[in-house]
């Protein structure tokens, strides 16, 4: 952990200065009081130039290059974001300009950084912001723990919750247009915790839902395979794959390429976060009973031609799904196992008849996501890349994501070996045969075109 992280840092203070000398001189002031001024500096620092500035003794706090080059990336947004939250502190009218500015800052900049979440954290004596940025994340921001009762507040109101109740879980949504940009829409959720509470604010990009099959990274070989599975009338196929492995906007890739005016497509959603124009979505509520089971009973009444379950979670939902599957739709879900070929296992553990799996699957896509290696500093050592870290990638040598993937198509043989209970050993031999890349070997393809490193595709193939 950056020794940074333990700072509230004073971004007026950085302001006083050129930031290029402040690179260059390998120093930058984050705290002042009447006694002394804290400068944090790497192991070269000049600081000659700082001493003409300042009459108080200096405290030193050594960091490397790249901590001070990420502290002072971004840094006249940061000063506003900072500036923003100092004035808000203590106030009581939570349509101030300052709290309002600063939650229009804090976004903008996320957003800048391509982060999907913003947390908000109460620690003992402090509040702490990190940002996910391509999975992982990173502390941007510690302010005085005074100032959490204000955003707490201000999002709680903006997301139509309850602002006198800190001790249940709420979520909410709202939208809000930052800058000259388009709409923004965001999901919240708020958790009591001992210190407090804790934010975390999912940005909605919507360009999870104008996403094209082409661009998400499919091997030439397997976006075919893919486009020929979904071109059937009838059928069950299945994305799986952990959490966070991008099966939610590889379905809504897939519907956008069957969206149609001649298709009737339905979704049932926990929760519906992007909006499509000519599909029909459902969002799941359990406070009412409405679950994936009972919406499911009610759609096959609508007369769809394609039916897209956010996730297969239980039995109920399942065999409703393969019904669906044999009376003449096309339906579309997620699952969590750990391979498609092992999915079969998951789904005869969920108590599916071997012989309604052969008849109605049709196809198993299964993936997950890579760091991609920073193209602007990326280096070659021996041979093979590796990261190194620079500003544009927030000093991680990573930058965004690439999918590796695999697909298990379910011909006349594989049918037949499910109907036999057969291995999955077995199976997997006979794909492998026909032409079948497992998820490493994938990878491994990735790795040998300088798209992202072993370490990467070991970290999300190893189960």
């Amino acid at each position: 952990m950056s020794v940074l992280n333990k700072y509230i840092i004073d971004y007026n203070l950085i302001n006083e200065f050129d930031v290029n000398e402040l690179k260059a001189y390998g120093f930058a002031p984050i705290q002042k009081d009447d006694f002394l001024i804290r400068v944090v500096q790497t192991h070269h620092a000049d600081l000659r130039y700082l001493s003409q500035h300042y009459a108080l003794p200096l405290q030193l706090i050594t960091i490397e290059p790249k901590e001070l080059f990420f502290l002072l990336d971004q840094h006249t947004l940061k000063q506003k974001i900072y500036d923003n939250a100092l004035k808000s502190i203590g106030i009581s009218d939570y349509t101030s300009s300052y709290i309002n500015d600063f939650l229009l800052y804090l976004i903008e900049f996320s957003i800048v950084k391509n982060a999907s979440d913003i947390h908000i954290e109460t620690q003992k004596e402090a509040l702490t912001i990190r940002l996910r940025i391509d999975g992982l994340l990173q502390q941007f921001f510690r302010f005085e723990w005074e100032f959490y009762p204000v955003i707490s507040s201000v999002i709680k109101l903006l997301s139509s919750m309850d602002i006198t109740q800190k001790r249940i879980s709420q979520n909410g949504r709202f939208s809000k247009k930052i800058g000259s940009h388009e709409m923004y829409d965001f999901r919240v959720s708020v958790m009591p915790t001992i210190n407090g509470e804790s934010i975390v604010v999912r940005i909605l990009d919507k360009k999870s839902v104008n996403t094209q099959l082409e661009s998400l990274g499919f091997e030439k070989s397997i976006l075919n395979t893919l486009k020929t599975s979904i071109s059937i009338a009838q059928g069950l196929i299945l994305v799986t794959g952990p959490t966070g492995s991008g099966k939610t906007t590889t379905l809504y890739s897939i519907l956008k390429e069957l969206n149609s005016i001649n298709k009737k497509i339905i979704t049932i959603e926990d929760p519906v976060e992007y909006h499509i124009e000519n599909i029909q979505q459902i969002a799941v509520n359990s406070e009412i009973n409405l679950g994936f089971s009972e919406i499911l009973r009610d759609v096959l009444r609508q007369d769809p031609d394609v039916i897209m379950i956010g996730e297969i979670r239980d039995i109920s939902s399942l065999k409703i799904a393969i019904q669906a599957s044999l009376t003449g739709h096309l339906v579309l879900a997620t699952l969590h196992a750990n391979d498609s070929v092992s999915t079969i296992n998951r789904l005869l553990d969920l108590e599916a008849e071997p012989f309604l799996i052969a008849s109605t699957l049709k196809a198993i896509l299964s993936q997950r996501l890579v760091l991609k290696l920073c193209e602007s500093c990326k280096e070659s050592i021996l041979g093979e890349y590796q990261p190194k870290g620079c500003e544009k990638c927030n000093l991680t040598g990573y930058q965004n994501r690439s999918m590796i993937n695999e697909i298990f198509v379910i011909d006349e043989q594989i049918a037949s070996m499910i109907i036999q209970q057969k291995e999955m050993a077995q199976m997997l031999e006979y794909a492998k045969n026909k032409g079948f890349k497992t998820l490493f070997e994938n990878g491994v393809q990735k790795v040998e075109q300088g798209i992202t490193t072993l370490q990467e595709v070991y970290k999300v193939t190893r189960f």
